[in-house]
């Protein structure tokens, strides 16, 4: 009997471990480098979607992250693609900080070149390195760039313009 349990608890804690990595792994960031926009904004042509710049130490990043979560939790189809502009060496902090948020479906990625310059101007010329910084792609691959704290309602009518639009040649936000 007591070697079924010591069975038992093996096999809970070998579960338990899985279950971990899988959920860290969930959370885990592509890395960012040179042509990761450019793949990032053609693998959704003709859709739109969101594409948030942020930073472990940019508090008004992680207030968009709770906004995102809402508009996520509100919206299944929204397509968002959560860029950090932190370093690989944070990909554990990263995780943490993701996992908190109700973003399971966002596509997360981390700046991952030394010469982080070159990917800010990759993503937008005009784009000096302010955060938190978002892009609104529609399906035409028309863009809105912001830099600063989002607005809840603003994003929503954004959306629910773009599923409205989408939704007559059956595409998903």
């Amino acid at each position: 009997m007591k070697l079924n349990v010591t069975i038992f608890q093996c096999l809970l804690g070998v579960l338990l471990c899985l279950s971990c990595a899988t959920s860290s792994a969930a959370h885990r960031s592509k890395p960012f480098v040179h042509g990761s926009y450019q793949e990032i904004v053609a693998a959704r042509a003709g859709k739109p979607f969101i594409i948030s710049l942020w930073s472990l130490d940019c508090t008004y990043c992680l207030e968009d992250m709770v906004l995102f979560g809402k508009l996520a939790k509100k919206y299944h189809d929204l397509d968002l693609v959560l860029i950090s502009t932190d370093t690989p060496e944070q990909m554990n902090e990263i995780a943490r900080v993701l996992k908190k948020y109700p973003l399971k479906k966002a596509e997360s990625w981390v700046f991952a070149d030394k010469f982080v310059e070159r990917l800010r101007y990759e993503v937008d010329p005009e784009w000096y390195g302010e955060l938190p910084r978002t892009y609104f792609y529609d399906a035409q691959g028309h863009t809105i760039a912001l830099s600063g704290k989002l607005d809840y309602a603003q994003i929503e009518q954004w959306i629910r313009k773009n599923k409205k639009i989408n939704s007559t040649s059956n595409k998903k936000i």
